[in-house]
């Protein structure tokens, strides 16, 4: 298992190595999928994964967002 950013994990033995929620099977994109449709952390907990915390759940956004500053378009 390799920590890639605070409460964010790789582990090639869960979710076909994926991003997911230290100490859970849940992947960031699925979080991440859920703010989009325009749930809120709380109706997230409440509604689909009860195990999350608000701070893991701000956790996914700030990964995402790191991804995002940190990449590299290039145009032809």
């Amino acid at each position: 298992m390799v920590k890639i950013a605070d409460r964010i994990v790789i582990d090639p033995e869960v979710c076909f190595g994926k991003p997911v929620i230290e100490g859970t099977r849940i992947p960031v994109h699925m979080v991440l999928e859920l703010l989009g449709e325009g749930l809120t952390p709380r109706e997230i907990i409440k509604k689909c994964y009860p195990d999350l915390t608000e701070e893991d759940i701000l956790a996914c956004i700030r990964y995402a967002n790191s991804l995002v500053k940190n990449e590299e378009i290039h145009v032809a």
